[in-house]
Order: structure tokens, then sequence, then C-alpha cells
């Protein structure tokens, strides 16, 4: 009986989606059964799918429904090239990009829609997360740092508007997020010291709405954590990677990149924010409601900008609203969403940098492991314990689910200059072994660990009501693991990496995993 009214359920929403071909932002919080309309599929971050047509049970039929391998057009960059972002999926048809590159393809047969390429004036092409859907239309971001916009049916180019000054190398990666009648756009940018930001711009004509800055200005709250105005307004803390919302509480949650200059912290004396922290903010006018610092005073280039996750649990026997973060610096983080408090601040892998943590929660950076001009050894690598590719948390197993590469590097200073510019050091690794890592959230201990063969790995995580997580490994496998302890249950070798986090997706009462490896979108189902 369950099964079929849960039928019913997901033929009736599909049909909600059809009857209005537009995208209002308010289904975005409560995306019907099946869809997958925003980076993370829903604003929680928590990739978590409530499908079970594949499950535990019969997950080892899986096939390959079809494969589309996403061409670089005569003239365009060769850079970054591999599927970095996360499809959307509206009304069956898949939308997703490479950098300068933008896609409309069939859900259901891989058969290209539309194909959008946009002329780079530059910039570093390291990859792209995505689009955002507004109403009828896509906007994505460029290398070139522009927000551009097409006709959601057609791929038609409506508009291309700049968001950040190529000139001063920022780069611009990010999916943006549609809230509210807000798109909200990131930034990156490390080689030179410009201060990153947060913008929301407006879907008709990508007018800045607002603009929130990583760091404050002269006297705003904060200020006293940097020595003076030049080291402020030159901080990073860049923003790219999309964050998460709560509908609810009306708060938009980011993390924050690393403090510039890189590796060098003697002319920024002090905790530097709101640089390596996540950042909860009204979105309607960018204003700062709270924050929490990941790392004061980063010396390791750790950016703090991994998925700040949303989910309610319980602690100590209450109700509590929560996020939780896997950050870069081998810390796993769960805070109250509502004001920021912590929860939770436990390593998910071997440290050596930190002495413990503080009443507040934060870590305390041992001074022994900044980087020196004839070494620290320090774990973990600049590449931190993870990186960008999204975690999952599900709701089923308590559990929180990351891909974690303990690691060891030693950290040189090269610019011991008072007031050091740029990269102002460098780190050697030594050794690394990836893994995919299950974590309590309520203990921050680790449940299980699936240690991989080889090191390398960049792939996030699906898990869904069909008790399955999707992931990747670094030797090109798409695998199916048992989310309760970590045990294999079906894989498939793919021509590359999974270099983005698998989504799934139901069409025609019929339910397929999307995932990307190198420049091929696959899609996998069971036999009808």
């Amino acid at each position: 009986m369950f099964r079929s009214l849960l039928s019913l359920a997901l033929l009736g929403a599909s049909a909600l989606l059809a009857a209005d071909d537009a995208l209002n932002p308010a289904t975005i919080a409560n995306p019907p059964l099946g869809s997958w309309l925003t980076y993370n599929g829903d604003y929680s971050g928590r990739r978590f799918s409530p499908l079970d047509q594949i499950n535990a049970s019969n997950v080892k039929n899986l096939t390959l429904a079809w494969a589309f391998r996403a061409k670089v057009p005569p003239g365009g960059s060769p850079f970054g090239m591999v599927i970095k972002s996360t499809p959307l999926e509206l009304n069956g048809v898949l939308y997703f990009t490479m950098p300068d590159n933008c896609w409309a393809v069939d859900a259901r047969t891989g058969r290209e829609i539309w194909h959008y390429s946009w002329q780079s004036q530059g910039g570093i092409h390291t990859g792209n997360r995505g689009v955002g859907i507004y109403g009828n239309w896509v906007f994505f971001e460029t290398p070139d740092n522009h927000l551009i916009s097409l006709e959601k049916d057609t791929g038609k180019f409506r508009w291309a508007v700049v968001i950040a000054d190529l000139a001063q190398e920022y780069f611009s990666t990010p999916a943006p997020l549609i809230v509210g009648n807000h798109v909200i756009v990131g930034v990156g940018g490390d080689s030179l010291d410009v201060p990153g930001f947060l913008e929301a711009r407006d879907p008709e004509d990508g007018k800045v709405q607002w603009r929130w800055n990583s760091e404050p200005a002269k006297g705003e709250p904060g200020s006293e954590s940097w020595p003076d105005e030049q080291s402020m307004s030159h901080g990073g803390g860049m923003t790219w990677i999309p964050g998460t919302y709560d509908a609810d509480l009306h708060l938009l949650y980011w993390g924050t990149g690393n403090p510039n200059p890189v590796h060098a912290g003697q002319g920024r004396k002090g905790d530097n924010l709101w640089t390596c922290s996540i950042v909860a903010l009204n979105p309607d006018t960018g204003k700062l409601v709270w924050w929490f610092q990941s790392s004061p005073h980063d010396t390791h280039d750790w950016d703090n900008v991994e998925t700040p996750v949303l989910f309610d649990g319980t602690i100590d026997g209450k109700p509590r609203k929560l996020l939780a973060q896997a950050a870069r610096n081998g810390y796993f983080f769960v805070l109250d969403r509502t004001n920021g408090k912590s929860v939770v601040s436990a390593p998910y892998i071997p440290l050596n940098w930190s002495k413990g943590t503080d009443k507040l929660g934060r870590p305390i950076p041992n001074t022994d492991k900044e980087p020196k001009t004839d070494g620290a050894l320090v774990i973990p690598a600049s590449g931190g314990g993870t990186n960008w590719f999204p975690p999952s948390f599900s709701p089923q197993t308590g559990l929180f689910y990351v891909t974690a590469t303990p690691s060891y590097s030693v950290y040189y200073l090269t610019d011991t200059s008072p007031h050091p510019e740029g990269y102002g050091g460098r780190d050697a690794g030594l050794w690394s072994q990836s893994g995919l890592v299950a974590i309590d959230y309520q203990t921050g201990k680790i449940r299980w660990n699936h240690v991989y063969p080889d090191s390398g790995g960049h792939s996030g995580i699906l898990t869904t009501a069909g008790h399955l997580l999707f992931t990747g490994d670094p030797s090109g496998n798409l695998i199916a693991f048992d989310p309760e302890n970590g045990k294999p249950l079906w894989h498939t070798g793919l021509t590359a990496t999974v270099d983005n986090g698998p989504m799934t997706i139901l069409l025609d009462n019929h339910q397929y995993l999307i995932v990307g490896a190198g420049d091929t979108l696959y899609a996998f189902t069971l036999p009808r």
C-alpha cells in the first residue's frame, strides 16, 4: 500500500512540474519527490534522496541507460574540461556545465537539446559547479567572472554581467544559488591579495541587489581581528562553493576561503575574520547574522568552503536544528544553525596542527606547525582532509559521509618580509591516502572508514532511501555502498574518475542514477 501511495505522490508531483514549465523559486524549498532542482538537490545540502526504487536488494542489476560526451567546441579551452557540476533536472531535462559551456540534455535518452558556449576572455579554468534555474532562465558563472543568463528551453543568450575583475585574477566557479528573487553568486582567487565576497543579483537584469564582503571595513565588528586596514582590505576569504539555505529560519549559510597572503601570516596577525568561517546571512539584505570560524589565522591554505549541511537531530535527548561540516582543516563541526554555537568539534582524520579546541569549539592552532623557512611537518596537506566535493547526510542512519584524505606535507615559508604578498609559502606533499568516512553527528566519532587502494579521491556522495550510498573512487569506479557499515554492494568502471556528486531522479515512475566522469555524463537504471 505504501509503495502504491508513494507512486501516486510521485506521479502527482511530476504533473505539478509539467503543468508549469517555469521553475518557481518556492518549489526549490519544497521540491517534488524525484526532482533535483538545485546544486545539492534541495536547500539542505544533505544530498539524500527519498527515492528507493533502486535499493540494496536490486542495485546489482543496475545497467547503463545512456552516456553523453560533452565535446569542447573548436577553439574552446581544453583546460578544466571535466564535469565537476551536478546536473539539475526539470521536466525531464538535465542542465549542466563545464567551464564556459552549458548543456541541456534529455534525461531519458541522453540526447543533446541545446549547447551554449561562451567566448572566454581568460581566467583560471579549474572547473564549474553547475547552474541555477529561476523561472524560464538558466544562470551560470564563467572563469572570466561573468554571470550568464540563458533561455531555459532554447539556450538562447539573454545577458551577461561582470561579477569580478579579471585583471585582479578572480575566477568564478560556483553554481548560482537561487533563493527567492535572488541569484546568489560567489568568487574564487588566491594569486593576488584581493577580498572575497558574495553578491545577490536580480534574475531579470543581473543588477546587484546586495553585496557581503568576507572582511569587515575599518571600525566594523571583526576588524579587531586584523592588524590594519590594508591587510583587511586584501584579505581573501573566497566563496567558490555553493552554500545552503533554511527557508524556515530564512538564513543563508556559506563557507569562506583562506586569508591572504597564503601561507605567510606575519603581516596579518590576528584571527582574520571572516575568512575560514561558516557565516549565516539574511538572503534579502546580505546582513551577517552569525559566524563560526573553523581555522583562526589560517596559514595552511585550508579554505572552509565545504558544504554546510542542514538537518534536524537530537543532542542530549533534545531536538536541535543543526548544521554540520567536514572542514578542509580535518575537523568535523556540528553547530546550532539558529545561532552558530558549537555542538561538536572533533577531528575526522589524524591531525597535528591543533592543540585542541577552545570554549567556542574552535581549533587552537599550534604555532610550531606554521610554515617555516626550513619546513614544518603538518597533517593534513594544503589539499586538506577533504575538499570541494560534496558530502552527504542520511536521516536513515544519522551518519555524515565525506571523502577524506589523511596526508602529510612539509610547509615552507618563502616570503619572510614583514608584509608578504600572494603566495608567501608552499607545501610539499609526502603521503596521502583517500577513503570514505562515516561520522556520527552526535559525537563526531568515526562509525566506519573504507580506505581506497589509491589516493586522489575527488568524488561527491549521494545517499538514498533505498539504503544506498553512491560515490566514486580514485581508480575510476562508481560504487554503491551499504551506508550502515560501508560494505560495497555494486560497482562499475567508468572512463575517468567521478569528479562531481552523483544525483538521482524519477521519470515516468522510473529511477535514474546520473553521474559525471571526465567529459562524459552517465545514466544508470534498472531493467524495465
